[in-house]
């Protein structure tokens, strides 16, 4: 496909059956102009070249919500281009939240912990999720060791899904008041 008019492009792009040579026209016509805004906004080139294939992609899965009259080829897919870089932005600033949320332990006048205070730490929470119910061992440990999701864990010991709740809750609030307790002890 060499010289085609970009409107008939955008026209055997739209068409219900789609004519991939449409789809390889667009891409060789505008992918390094969506690689290059994704790299810009992202500052990533590996995840820019993700956003790349991902802005193809669904331009071609949803080929048939292109309307020409409403502008051109180029047009709709920069505006697929934004919504892919603006959802990779926002991945991106969840993981970063979730992250601080796990490293950022509130600072409440304690003293720094020692590689020993670790040590005990582990001893103390083994020695009290060897204190708890059996099935409460079996929720923590296929949680926490196996890093199984509570649905997950409910399918695989057969357990309703509320009792594995409740179990999580009150092992983890056991552990948790064990952990206080001995903390001030220290």
């Amino acid at each position: 496909m060499t010289s085609v008019p970009d409107e008939h492009l955008g026209l055997g792009f739209a068409d219900g059956d789609g004519d991939e040579a449409c789809l390889n026209e667009a891409y060789r016509r505008w992918g390094a102009l969506v690689f290059t805004v994704a790299a810009r906004r992202l500052g990533d080139t590996e995840e820019a070249k993700d956003v790349t294939q991902q802005v193809f992609v669904d331009a071609w899965r949803g080929r048939t919500g292109y309307d020409p009259r409403r502008g051109s080829l180029k047009t709709w897919i920069m505006g697929i281009t934004h919504k892919k870089v603006a959802d990779a932005l926002t991945r991106r600033s969840r993981q970063v939240r979730d992250v601080e949320a796990v490293v950022t332990v509130p600072d409440h006048g304690q003293r720094q912990t020692s590689p020993s205070d670790s040590v005990v730490d582990c001893v103390l929470v083994t020695d009290e999720l060897e204190r708890l119910s059996e099935e409460q061992q079996t929720v923590l440990r296929l949680a926490f060791y196996e890093d199984l999701t509570q649905t997950q864990i409910a399918e695989r010991t057969g357990l309703p899904l509320g009792t594995v709740k409740t179990h999580t809750r009150r092992g983890l609030m056991r552990l948790k008041k064990r952990l206080e307790v001995d903390g001030e002890a220290r």
